[in-house]
């Protein structure tokens, strides 16, 4: 049965109105991107440390709104679709970006010694397209294995620690006015292994399975305690303190994974059952 023009129109309103957007959480979602795309901006400016600081931004901002989304009961399939492509642009385009104008395409105006002249020139894009690659296979393959894979553990590094991991670097050098051309190489290697990691099959402890309303033991509140005074007496490192932070949690999924393996090759087999 065909609608008249205006029977259409009120029919759509009525059913986007029924269905809704939850703007609370869409908010800090948009927020995100807001960052991401700012991050964008200033690098291509040339402001570097105030494009890493906006990823740091983009990352508080995406931990909330889920959180917020949560407690409030106002999950829906827009907003986890909405916040995917908030992460793309500000954990996956942007450090992608930010890194490249800040080191890599010094690659573009230097040959490198022993190495095809083409390649040579191109070193830097590809290891920022690759970054950027890497980033959306991540997220798609996170989407969908979202309902199989164990809670505890993301499967591959997370792009907001990789983004992190990228943005640390440029804003932790600028602290000391170490340039990008200055470490082209150094970026080159944490651009790539950042992005290779988020496509691998490492286990990366997640977090999910802490439990805030469960009591810990004493020995666990002091060393909180000492992490917080540890974070206030040296607050005037930050940028080194995140990216440490963030190059220890990149490495741990590896030595988890060579730990296991140790592990598994000691561990007496198990008997065999009795007939």
């Amino acid at each position: 049965m065909m609608l008249e023009p205006r029977e259409s129109k009120l029919f759509i309103k009525s059913r986007f109105a029924r269905r809704g957007i939850y703007w609370l959480p869409n908010l800090f979602t948009i927020m995100a991107l807001c960052a991401g795309f700012y991050a964008i901006v200033q690098a291509m400016g040339g402001r570097y440390v105030q494009a890493a600081m906006a990823i740091f931004a983009a990352l508080v901002l995406d931990g909330m709104d889920g959180r917020i989304a949560r407690l409030t009961r106002t999950q829906s399939a827009f907003g986890a679709e909405l916040d995917s492509l908030s992460d793309m642009v500000s954990f996956g385009v942007a450090p992608a970006l930010v890194v490249y104008h800040w080191a890599l395409q010094d690659f573009a105006s230097q040959r490198v010694p022993m190495l095809d002249p083409w390649l040579s020139t191109k070193l830097g894009w590809i290891a920022a397209f690759v970054y950027c690659a890497c980033a959306a296979l991540r997220l798609a393959r996170f989407n969908t294995n979202i309902e199989v894979v164990d809670k505890r553990f993301f499967q591959g590094l997370p792009s907001p620690a990789a983004a992190c991991l990228v943005a640390g670097l440029v804003w932790a050098m600028e602290q000391y006015d170490v340039h990008g051309p200055d470490i082209r190489w150094l970026a080159w290697g944490v651009t790539m292994f950042a992005g290779l990691s988020m496509v691998s099959n490492i286990p990366f402890y997640s977090g999910k399975d802490i439990n805030l309303r469960k009591s810990v033991s004493f020995p666990v509140v002091v060393g909180i305690t000492m992490g917080l005074v540890f974070l206030i007496a040296f607050s005037s490192t930050l940028p080194e303190m995140l990216f440490l932070l963030f190059s220890g949690y990149a490495l741990s999924g590896y030595v988890l994974r060579v730990l296991g393996a140790v592990y598994r090759k000691r561990s007496p087999p198990s008997a065999p059952p009795e007939p």
